[in-house]
């Protein structure tokens, strides 16, 4: 059985767009390239919360 998931929070892509401030085909692209982990549910896609702030924290201190 998988790990427990009962402190996950999971975002929709338009919810994760507004967080980074791109548009939602960004974060399509981030979670096809595999930059972004995210679990499908039937025809969209969740986020972990906890893997959007990874990947801004990744970003911010390959610019910074």
């Amino acid at each position: 059985m998988a790990g427990d998931l009962s402190g996950v929070r999971f975002l929709t892509v338009a919810e994760v767009a507004e967080m980074m401030r791109v548009s939602k085909m960004t974060v399509y692209r981030l979670v096809h390239s595999g930059e972004l982990p995210a679990i499908r549910f039937g025809r969209s896609f969740r986020v972990p919360e906890s893997a959007v702030q990874t990947a801004v924290d990744n970003h911010i201190s390959d610019v910074g």
